[in-house]
């Protein structure tokens, strides 16, 4: 069977984010099978380099991009990298084009990908909707919830049918949980697979850990940002001094907007910022329990990250995490916020519990490789190229 030439256009490569690694991760799996690969993505500077059968190319945006997000920005110049993208196109000569978003790297793609009459994949990997309505709210928190609610409940689905929209050019959707393929299938008539995430299991291992003090420790991996909801772990801590303990700390890994906040209100909290390579995966390893209060995330890298290294997680019952949780196995989904602190507190109270669910918890994820991610979504390359060839009979 062929291998198909892919050309990447990821909407982020070289930030700090789940999308991020998980583009890095797929560029590696071509590189280290051989495969022919593309990959196109934006930086600080223009430039072009080959590392075995892939080669990168990396776009310089211009001084009015627009900051987005923790890094992310979006160029509205960025069209003006046109020709050179479709000459190393026409040099590389791909099967097909895959887009991982609605950014100016993803546009360009899908746009060459027409020009050029080209095969289109679409990967989905942020709930945008959810964030921004998220945001919103955060912003206008000073107002009543009655006249917040419904503005931010209806930018929710305007954002969301303008991104379904989008999702109509490609021929194939790729999605990260079955709740948001149903509604981009359901939304754009295109044939849909499930693209989830691998975790590298030897290097997240319970084998980590270099405490052995009783501090109970729970941890928090992720952007600080409003969105991920972070905020509820004071009314964890309040409810754990009212108890009278005392032999607790929040572990939380990473940076963002929230930090000041969580700086001034967490009593309890060490706050690492971004960590990597083997501080990261001690940092997993010395948890005790993860907690991901997010409600707007498609997948949750962190969550499997955190079960790999033996540690529950207690997540929401929005988003995509709840997939990854067997409930009372390797750690709890909440319907709500009082129920996401009762869970996180029955952990720290019922150690037996605790030390079933981590077994449970590394039992999980142990077959949950990339090879496997990657093998199926080069599946679905195979059969968009079919879908695009197929003869289109018109009725007369």
């Amino acid at each position: 069977m062929k291998i198909p030439r892919v050309a990447f256009f990821p909407d982020s490569f070289l930030e700090v984010n789940g999308v991020a690694m998980t583009s890095k991760r797929f560029a590696d799996y071509a590189q280290k099978n051989g495969y022919p690969f593309l990959c196109v993505y934006a930086g600080e500077k223009s430039e072009e380099k080959i590392q075995g059968s892939i080669t990168y190319l990396c776009l310089k945006r211009s001084a009015v991009s627009i900051p987005m997000d923790e890094g992310l920005k979006y160029d509205p110049l960025f069209q003006r990298h046109q020709k050179l993208v479709m000459r190393k196109l026409q040099e590389f000569q791909p099967d097909l084009v895959h887009i991982t978003g609605l950014n100016d790297v993803s546009i360009l793609g899908a746009f060459l990908a027409w020009k050029m009459n080209l095969p289109l994949v679409g990967s989905w990997h942020t709930n945008l909707h959810e964030y921004a309505a998220r945001r919103f709210k955060k912003m206008f928190r000073f107002l009543p919830e009655k006249i917040v609610k419904p503005i931010a409940d209806l930018m929710e689905r305007k954002i969301l049918q303008g991104a379904t929209l989008y999702y109509k050019m490609p021929q194939m959707i790729l999605a990260p949980n079955q709740e948001i393929l149903d509604i981009l299938t359901k939304g754009t008539g295109r044939k849909g697979k499930l693209m989830l995430r691998g975790v590298d299991t030897d290097f997240f291992s319970p084998q980590k850990r270099t405490v052995s003090d009783d501090v109970f420790r729970f941890g928090y991996v992720g952007r600080l940002r409003p969105e991920k909801n972070l905020r509820i772990l004071v009314k964890i801590e309040e409810k754990l001094i009212q108890s009278g303990a005392n032999n607790f700390r929040f572990v939380i890994v990473g940076e963002g907007s929230e930090r000041e906040w969580l700086e001034k209100n967490l009593k309890t909290a060490e706050l690492t910022g971004f960590l990597e390579g083997e501080a990261l995966a001690n940092s997993y390893a010395n948890m005790d329990v993860f907690l991901f209060p997010s409600e707007t995330d498609a997948f949750g890298n962190v969550v499997q990250e955190a079960n790999a290294s033996g540690i529950p997680a207690v997540v929401m019952d929005k988003g995509g995490p709840k997939f990854l949780i067997k409930h009372g196995e390797n750690g709890f989904i909440a319907r709500n916020e009082e129920e996401f602190v009762d869970f996180s507190l029955k952990l720290f109270e019922d150690r037996k519990e605790l030390q079933k669910m981590k077994e449970k918890a590394r039992e999980n994820v142990i077959q949950k490789n990339w090879d496997s991610i990657f093998e199926s979504v080069y599946e679905a390359y195979q059969e968009t190229i079919m879908l695009f060839c197929k003869p289109k009979f018109v009725k007369i």
